[in-house]
């Protein structure tokens, strides 16, 4: 029993050791002082109505970060880490949120805080979408059949809203590419 329990250990800490190895020396032994900002710009958007829990995300360093009187991690420098938390949007209502942090600057581990991001509400779209179609609906209906024509296209058009509504409202960027998050080393 021991000796199963040991051996996926022996492989984790190989598999460490030799990740460490590939890193340049600094990254191996340094770490941001507390408090320390870092910000990063996001290579890729991050949705939250397509992301998934642990799924991995790039950047690059906007600022320098320095470990002492030293730069350990010039800007521009790549940085790394993954979605934390993510809730999906609903089609006419409910605001979608993603959270995330990072791991990695420059191939210095991070220990940062979790941000989060919630998606736009949906509510003002959702009127103007509707409300829009119900008159546009009305009016084309009134014209062709009069009174009962209008009740019957107002009834079709509001339809044909909230349709689009549904549609266009799940595919909300909650954090764009090139969105720049600031992180705290914790």
């Amino acid at each position: 029993m021991r000796l199963r329990l040991a051996l996926p250990l022996l492989g984790f800490s190989l598999a460490a050791n030799s990740i460490l190895a590939g890193l340049p020396a600094m990254a191996q032994d340094q770490v941001f002082p507390k408090g320390t900002k870092i910000m990063v710009r996001l290579n890729a958007p991050l949705n939250a109505a397509t992301a998934v829990l642990g799924q991995p995300w790039e950047g690059s360093l906007v600022n320098a970060v320095p470990i002492g009187d030293k730069v350990a991690a010039p800007a521009g420098s790549p940085a790394d880490g993954i979605v934390s938390a993510v809730k999906r949007p609903g089609h006419l209502h409910g605001k979608g949120s993603i959270s995330v942090f990072l791991l990695h600057a420059n191939g210095i581990a991070v220990t940062s805080d979790i941000l989060t991001r919630d998606g736009e509400g949906h509510v003002k779209s959702n009127v103007q979408k509707i409300g829009g179609g119900a008159a546009a609906g009305a009016g084309i209906g009134g014209l062709i059949g009069g009174g009962p024509g209008a009740l019957i296209g107002a009834a079709a058009g509001a339809t044909a809203g909230t349709a689009n509504a549904a549609v266009t409202n799940k595919n909300k960027d909650d954090l764009p590419a090139e969105t720049v998050l600031t992180f705290t080393e914790q």
